[in-house]
């Protein structure tokens, strides 16, 4: 298994906005991140930590531990009481935000952002259910790899300015 390498929250914190994007693109291209998010994909969550451990046969568990609290640190996962609950674009949580994937299987989101960049991320067509904050009428779409559906004219996606730079995005879940 390659050396993982995450950033401290310290350090990422120390970054331009584009080198963070960057530098979280980067930690989600490692194995182990790439393992949380396939299992999420394939079965959901929470994940406990031990089957992800499991899973990783010839990594060290202690080294693996650790790289799941730099990753959390880093605000590109989530782990409560031994469980991987998020993992961007994931949570194991019912949020507004459900996706449905092939074969009938549906996901939470963690944010619209979130649920539209899963088509591209799996490869595939999925069909999005939300509602819109301002009014509550129901929202459904789908999206493929390329973008949209027709049915997603008139529709916006809001992005508000995040408040405090040390809370995680995910503690607003």
């Amino acid at each position: 298994m390659a050396n993982l390498m995450i950033p401290t929250a310290d350090q990422l914190k120390a970054l331009s906005p584009l080198e963070r994007q960057a530098a979280r693109r980067a930690a989600r291209q490692q194995p182990l991140t790439r393992l949380i998010l396939r299992t999420f994909l394939q079965r959901g969550g929470p994940i406990p930590v031990e089957d992800i451990i499991l899973a990783s046969p010839g990594a060290a568990p202690d080294t693996l531990h650790d790289a799941l609290v730099a990753l959390d640190d880093d605000d590109l996962i989530r782990v409560r009481a031994g469980q991987i609950d998020v993992a961007y674009p994931f949570s194991a949580a019912p949020t507004p935000f459900r996706v449905r994937l092939s074969g009938g299987r549906e996901r939470h989101a963690c944010c619209a952002t979130d649920a539209l960049g899963l088509a591209p991320m799996v490869g595939e067509r999925v069909e999005i259910a939300s509602s819109c904050h301002h009014c509550g009428d129901p929202l459904k779409l789908a999206a493929t790899p390329y973008g949209v559906g027709p049915e997603a004219d008139g529709i916006m996606v809001w992005f508000g300015k995040r408040g405090d730079d040390g809370c995680k995005a995910f503690d607003s879940l």
